[in-house]
Parts: C-alpha cells; structure tokens; sequence
C-alpha cells in the first residue's frame, strides 16, 4: 500500500501573522472620511458642531498660509521633546536600577504606586506657584507624568529578562557590569521601547492640558481659544494635528524599534 503524499500543513495561527497591511489601515480611513462627508453634505451632522472634511482641510490650510500653525506646533513640540526626555530618561534609570538592586526596589516600589495615580494635570497649579506661569511648570508637569510610565516598563522589562541567562553568565566568570551590559540591557531594551510609546502618548496628552491652562501659544492653547470662539473647522483641524503628531511620534519610536533591536 502506497504512501499518501506529504503535503505542508498551512500555517493557522492568524494572531501571529505580523505582515504589514497598509493598504487595510488606508481604506479604512477612506470609509470613515467618506462616511463623514457624506453625513455632512445630507444635514445628518450640523456644521456648527461637526464641519464636513473638505471645511476643515480649508481651516488647516489657512493655519499654514497665515503661519500660526507652525508657531503653535513648534511650542508644543519644545514642551514635548525636554519634557518627555527628562521624564523617560530618569524614568528608565531608576526603573532599571529597581530591577537590578533589591534595596532600590523596596524603597522605589511603594513610592511609585503611591504617586502613579495622581492625575498630572492636577497638579499643574502647585508647579505654577512652584516654577512660576513659564516653561519650567508645563515641563514639570510633562516630565512627572512621563517619570511613572518610564519607571514601570522598565522594571518590569528588567525582570521578565530570563534569569537562566544571567546564571549562565555568572557560572562562566563574566563580570557583573559586562552581564548588565550584554545580558539584561538588550533583553529588556523591547520592554523599555514599549515603554516610551505610552509615555510619548502621555507626555502629548499632558501639553495639551497645560497649554490649555496657562499658555499663549501651543496647539492646546489653540485648540482651546477656537473651542471658546465656536470655531469648530480650526478647532477640529487642531486635533487632526495632534493625531498626526500622534503618528509621526509612533512612526519614529517604531523606527528606533527596528534599528535597535536588529539582533531579534
């Protein structure tokens, strides 16, 4: 009796299908902008309270002939990039020392889940009276809400490193520095980048709100201004500049991602 052919057993796990599928992301955004106008343009939705698309690309490109837009981004973006730098970077320090050090741990553990649920934004007006109305406040209050984030994902990347690594390590002699540096560092670097996608949302978050408490300029400033003057196209256009900051931010975290982590 004859053998039955073998034939490949197709591949059924579609969770873990990680190919790129931008074509999918694009129609659905074309579904929704579409949808939109569509609403717009039959009454469904009152221009007052939600302009149709091609209203608020107008409102936008007016923000970029006249200039303002530009100023308001580029405020928000200084805010952004020395706030969430000072926040991730002591974030992950101390994280990754509370990984490595019991004692850190046991002093550092309790005071972050007393001090990570506190709304940030809440205590925008203690950084006022601390730091003055200026710039120090706002990146006070972007780097303490980034700070928390960054002190959790990266002790909780240091201790999911497999610690069979680290034993080998030291069963061949290798010094304690150099398995920080080979061992734990790379094997928590995926874990830490993850984190800084939350903290970067957070640190955008975070700007929004204190420009919009005591700031001239900022996209949160201006977001505001054209809520209270019912300027709903600029008011939207705004938020549509958010969510592309949103994404270039993500964009460039995901590259970090492929550059840093090439030995996966």
């Amino acid at each position: 009796m004859s053998e039955a052919p073998l034939r490949p057993v197709p591949f059924r796990a579609a969770a873990f299908d990680s190919k790129p599928r931008r074509w999918a992301a694009l129609i659905a955004g074309g579904v929704v902008l579409a949808s939109w106008e569509l609403a717009s343009s039959s009454g469904l939705l009152p221009a007052l309270f939600m302009p149709a698309p091609h209203a608020v690309l107008r409102a936008l490109g007016e923000l970029i002939a006249d200039g303002r837009l530009f100023a308001h981004l580029s405020a928000s973006l200084q805010r952004i990039v020395f706030g969430w730098i000072l926040g991730s970077a002591a974030g992950t320090a101390v994280g990754f020392a509370m990984g490595l050090f019991g004692l850190v741990r046991a002093v550092g553990l309790p005071l972050t889940a007393a001090f990570f649920p506190i709304p940030k934004i809440a205590l925008l007006p203690l950084f006022i009276l601390w730091f003055g109305i200026g710039e120090p406040s706002k990146l006070a209050t972007i780097g303490f809400g980034v700070f928390f984030p960054s002190v959790i994902s990266a002790l909780t990347a240091v201790e999911q490193v497999p610690r069979s690594l680290v034993r080998m390590a030291q069963s061949f002699g290798v010094p304690a520095w150099s398995i920080v540096r080979t061992v734990i560092l790379p094997g928590a670097l995926p874990g830490i980048l993850a984190g800084f996608r939350i903290s970067s949302s957070i640190a955008l978050i975070l700007v929004v709100a204190a420009e919009m408490i005591g700031a001239q300029r900022g996209i949160g400033a201006f977001v505001l201004a054209a809520g209270n003057l019912m300027q709903t196209d600029q008011l939207i256009a705004g938020v549509l500049v958010l969510s592309g900051l949103g994404l270039v931010i993500s964009w460039l975290i995901g590259r970090a991602e492929r550059r840093l982590l090439r030995w996966r």
